[in-house]
């Protein structure tokens, strides 16, 4: 493997993120690669999880491991598996709504790093997000930095990709589903909003945020109150402060509370 994996094929590295892809079985692992010098509880759940599925375990040296990723930082653990597939986004539409839970999408518009995508989607995971849905084009991927970065989120919570995002948002309103937009130079706050209702909030991406079309597709715009000096958060900070405002009135709501910025 002097070139990497070959394309039909990735190589994921970190123990956290290795041990969510054994453990989800999304996806076929072909191999697992350890340094010999790793030891450890971590270890021990991850080999437990690679006899479960009957993964081939190699011992390699730590110099080996560095060659195959060319300097991402691994931690002495390797998964060679296959690519990530994505869900279909008419999909999350055709589910909205049905039974007791209320629909819950993240539209991401235009995120670039996969950093902030990882981390995105970990908190959307936590949040209990039915589905996140990315542009096709100019937006980060799912690619081993970004499971990696979300801890192995991605293997649990439903992502999809679109070529439109405009028309999947009018798709979304004529199922019901609200389409909340966050933006600094809204005039209501996210806390004075109601978010209890079938919803699919729209993160913009890094310093533009949401595009002029996706903007006036939303139903309603509300921003994140700030009293710093410094006006703006970054896409993942945002996301994680609106979803769990969602979760938080829900919670209120389901139990019978006023909905309360002081909740």
């Amino acid at each position: 493997m002097d070139q990497g994996a070959p394309r039909e094929r990735e190589l994921i590295c970190g123990p956290r993120a290795v041990l969510e892809i054994l453990r989800a079985g999304r996806r076929r692992v072909y191999r697992l690669l350890l340094s010999r010098q790793e030891q450890g509880e971590g270890v021990r759940a991850i080999l437990a999880a690679a006899e479960a599925r009957r993964v081939s375990v190699e011992s390699c040296a730590s110099a080996e491991l560095e060659r195959l990723v060319r300097g991402k930082m691994h931690q002495g653990v390797i998964a060679e598996v296959t690519p990530y597939v994505y869900d279909e986004p008419d999909a999350f539409l055709a589910g909205a709504g049905r039974g007791d839970r209320t629909a819950f999408l993240l539209i991401l518009d235009g995120v670039l790093d996969p950093q902030n995508l990882g981390a995105i989607v970990r908190t959307a995971e936590s949040a209990g997000v039915d589905g996140v849905v990315l542009p096709r084009d100019r937006a980060a991927a799912v690619s081993p930095a970004v499971v990696r970065a979300s801890a192995g989120a991605t293997e649990y919570l439903p992502i999809a990709r679109v070529t439109n995002l405009a028309r999947y948002l009018c798709q979304a309103q004529e199922r019901g589903i609200w389409v909340a937009g966050a933006a600094a130079e809204a005039g209501q706050t996210l806390f004075d909003t109601d978010l209890t209702g079938p919803l699919a909030l729209v993160i913009g991406g890094e310093g533009r945020g949401m595009r002029s079309l996706t903007r006036r597709h939303c139903d309603f715009l509300m921003r994140i109150p700030a009293v710093g000096r410094v006006a703006s958060l970054n896409a993942s900070a945002a996301s994680a402060i609106c979803l769990f405002e969602v979760v938080r009135q829900r919670k209120a709501m389901s139990c019978g509370g006023r909905l309360s910025s002081s909740d």
